[in-house]
């Protein structure tokens, strides 16, 4: 029974999330006739208004809790996610890697995941890159960071590439994370979804869905709130989340499904960052996000690649610093560079929630995680130091001179002490056997429900060790195509 003054809408197919995945599952089902209606909690907002906001309007306005959700734990740890029509890949950096294979056999022989080799997305990776304009991002003006960072790299003999970029065209305006201003970035939000209009798909932004009602694995209601704060009750066929791995676990536990293994366990990267001041002027506020990432310990799940620099990126990596280093650096502003370490944990992320706080998030820190903190940052080092930095500002109070330095500073600090940053969760309702921590089937769907699949970075078995936008849009496809192949009737 809907609540009092609450609209009750009847679909087909509903969309919940409008990132990577959702997107990808908007599109299959529009082509496929099935007019699907997208939910998507954040706004709207078009390459023209991304262009005329300032960062740090489009910071607020385009990720969640303005980009600041904390992870608790040693130490806390914030985690950024998009909010908006698009989801992440609005404020990401565009990069697009191919799952490696060898990551997709262990998910495969471990985990039951067998359609889901290369073999088996290669069609749907050839799609997204197509459809992407997908290539290796060249060096441009004031690229001079990755310059040098891919010349040391060649002198270590450590390996290293250009990045592969959804960014034809770039125009090296160097804000990435807050929204692309030139429109070269190509993002759900300007290629998948206004394509899946085009054949039917109905974008409904400013729309929180907040349970999930069902009945003998049917999910025949989805309570949701719309703009203007009153309830909206969608009665769907099927149902494709996508709210990103915190919110689709969060919103399984919310509407009692899986709620002791949803998100009980979720993968995530972390970000150390590196503020660097050089010899001569590399002007790096004039360049993009990055445009050579060092490989040599993929692994191990490191990579080391350049970052955005402006006046507030630098403040927010020196905040360990104090003052008097970020007024000296941004008065040498010409010779300034940040760089960051990706680093693949073992530890994992716990969703939960907590009476009137919402949904908590809680890391911890496996041993393993931290003897890598430090071997990446002294790698690190030993590359920036290689590329001409003078100093190295570390993610702790302190300065590092030297490669023994950054040794002598790994060995005495305690990486669950570092600053450290998390843009990328994944495996949070993974596909996976049910006694091994699995929550959903090969085919996306939660154990026991007919007409529900999890299509975004959620279901991914565990962590990519690369950017995963390219992963989880080809499993989405995947998951899509098995759907349209057999779609499930309709119970009531």
């Amino acid at each position: 029974m809907s609540a009092p003054g609450a609209r009750t809408v009847e679909c087909d197919a509903l969309v919940i999330g409008s990132g990577a995945g959702g997107a990808v599952a908007a599109l299959e089902l529009a082509r496929a006739g099935r007019h699907p209606r997208v939910l998507e909690e954040g706004p709207r907002v078009s390459p023209a208004e991304l262009a005329a906001a300032t960062p740090a309007e489009n910071l607020r306005r385009l990720y969640r809790n303005a980009g600041l959700t904390p992870v608790f734990g040693s130490p806390v740890i914030p985690y950024g996610e998009g909010r908006c029509v698009g989801g992440t890949t609005v404020v990401n950096g565009g990069l697009l890697w191919e799952p490696p294979a060898g990551l997709l056999d262990r998910w495969a022989d471990g985990l039951g995941t067998d359609g889901y080799r290369l073999r088996h997305l290669a069609g749907h990776l050839g799609e997204i890159s197509r459809r992407l304009a997908v290539d290796a991002q060249r060096h441009g003006a004031g690229n001079e960071d990755s310059r040098l960072l891919a010349a040391a790299a060649e002198v270590l003999g450590w390996r290293w590439t250009l990045a592969r970029r959804a960014a034809p065209g770039c125009a090296h305006r160097n804000r990435c994370p807050t929204g692309c201003p030139s429109g070269a970035k190509r993002t759900m939000a300007t290629t998948y979804l206004p394509e899946a209009e085009r054949y039917g798909a109905r974008i409904e932004p400013d729309v929180r869905a907040v349970r999930l009602d069902h009945d003998d694995g049917t999910v025949h209601t989805v309570r949701a709130v719309g703009p203007d704060g009153a309830p909206v009750r969608y009665r769907p066929r099927t149902v494709f989340l996508a709210a990103g791995a915190v919110g689709s676990a969060a919103l399984l536990q919310r509407s009692g499904i899986h709620r002791k293994a949803a998100g009980r366990a979720t993968a995530f990267h972390v970000n150390l960052r590196l503020p660097a001041r050089f010899g001569s002027a590399l002007h790096a506020e004039r360049g993009t996000i990055f445009t050579a990432q060092v490989g040599e310990f993929s692994g191990l799940g490191v990579h080391v690649m350049a970052a955005n620099l402006t006046p507030g990126s630098l403040a927010a990596a020196l905040a360990r610093q104090g003052p008097a280093v970020v007024d000296a650096l941004l008065a040498d502003y010409a010779r300034t560079a940040v760089f960051t370490v990706q680093v693949r944990m073992t530890g994992r992320i716990r969703v939960g929630r907590l009476p009137g706080a919402g949904t908590v998030l809680r890391h911890r820190l496996a041993p393993h995680d931290v003897d890598l903190l430090r071997f990446a940052l002294v790698r690190a080092a030993r590359l920036l130091f290689r590329a001409g930095a003078v100093e190295l500002y570390p993610p702790a109070p302190g300065l590092l001179n030297s490669v023994r330095s950054a040794e002598e500073f790994a060995r005495r600090t305690d990486p669950r002490t570092w600053d450290l940053v998390s843009v990328h969760a994944m495996a949070s309702c993974p596909m996976g056997p049910a006694e091994r921590g699995g929550v959903c089937d090969p085919d996306g769907r939660p154990y026991g429900f007919r007409n529900l699949r999890v299509c975004d970075a959620a279901v991914l078995p565990g962590p990519t060790g690369v950017s995963p936008q390219g992963t989880i849009m080809a499993f989405a496809h995947e998951i899509a195509a098995r759907y349209l192949t057999a779609p499930p009737r309709r119970q009531r």
